[in-house]
């Protein structure tokens, strides 16, 4: 039976511009099987998963259960959870870690603040404190939302636990299931596609070193979809594979075309040109689905912008 990562590999849709937008992510551990709205299905009482939900719409925030890699047994409530808060935005991008026996203290979190960079709330609340560990390599494996996590992220997952890889864990939704396994990156905030377990050592030694690797990189999710695209567009028209020294300054335009000024620490701009097109010929956006033309996002150009100079004081 053919699956929607067959189709997207098989026409080669590209990857870059499809990362599911967050400046900053929330992470729970949540041990034992997910539903397919794992924050309402799952042994997280849903009560807490709604109110969640509930309050970080609109912060900037997006939640997501985590887990180890490995067997899931219906085991019950676990006696400690790990919890990690990371800001993704070029700049103020830190990754924080805690733990609690109560999950209800995460609606104690101010979420606002949260999704504006600012750590404190969570600091305060849970006890957190900067992580100091290996960086989180976060595969999607929740095969109640589509086989292809499962069936291909969860090997990743259980191949990088097993080969030592400490920030291993599975997670319940990253978007875009047709580019199974697919992977964020924390502190950063990349989002990778059709990962293999090679390359993601390859992209969290990247990390360790400050770099991005742009090879099967989705995006950046601390921007909106064009944003991602030209900033990857930029990255390989220069070269420049450090981490933190761009920032998407001005997205205009709207569907299907947009002029994304991109920027570097040293002073340089780029005006990329990103148009929307459609995935042809059609194929489903996820197993089960109807065929559709999943929208994609081209770069037309690519223009560095003259520098302003400083005027001179007589």
């Amino acid at each position: 039976m053919s699956r929607c990562t067959t189709a997207s590999r098989d026409f080669d849709e590209p990857l870059a511009g499809t990362a599911a937008t967050a400046r900053t992510w929330l992470l729970l551990e949540q041990p034992g099987p997910w539903g397919a709205q794992a924050l309402t299905s799952s042994h997280l009482d849903p009560a807490i998963g709604r109110a969640l939900e509930a309050a970080a719409a609109g912060t900037g925030v997006r939640i997501a259960l985590i887990r180890r890699p490995g067997r899931h047994a219906d085991s019950g409530t676990p006696a400690e959870r790990h919890v990690y808060a990371a800001h993704t935005t070029p700049g103020n991008a830190w990754l924080h870690s805690a733990t609690t026996r109560t999950p209800e203290q995460l609606l104690d979190l101010d979420l606002t603040a949260l999704g504006a960079g600012d750590p404190r709330t969570f600091d305060t609340v849970l006890r957190g404190r900067p992580h100091r560990g290996d960086p989180l390599a976060l595969v999607c494996t929740n095969g109640k939302r589509d086989r292809c996590c499962a069936l291909l992220g969860r090997p990743l997952a259980a191949e990088l636990a097993s080969s030592g890889v400490k920030g291993a864990w599975e997670v319940t939704h990253l978007g875009g299931h047709r580019f199974s396994p697919t992977l964020l990156v924390l502190p950063y905030g990349y989002a990778y596609g059709r990962a293999a377990a090679h390359s993601v050592k390859e992209i969290l030694q990247g990390v360790r070193e400050g770099r991005i690797v742009t090879d099967g990189c989705r995006g950046g999710s601390a921007w909106e979809r064009p944003g991602q695209a030209a900033e990857l567009a930029v990255r390989k028209a220069t070269g420049e594979h450090a981490a933190g020294v761009f920032q998407v300054l001005r997205i205009q335009g709207a569907v299907p075309r947009w002029e994304v000024t991109v920027s570097h620490t040293d002073g340089r701009m780029w005006r990329v040109v990103v148009a929307q097109g459609a995935s042809l010929p059609p194929r489903p956006e996820s197993c089960g689905s109807a065929l559709g033309s999943p929208a994609r996002m081209d770069v037309v150009a690519v223009r560095e912008l003259p520098r302003t100079p400083i005027p001179i004081a007589c």
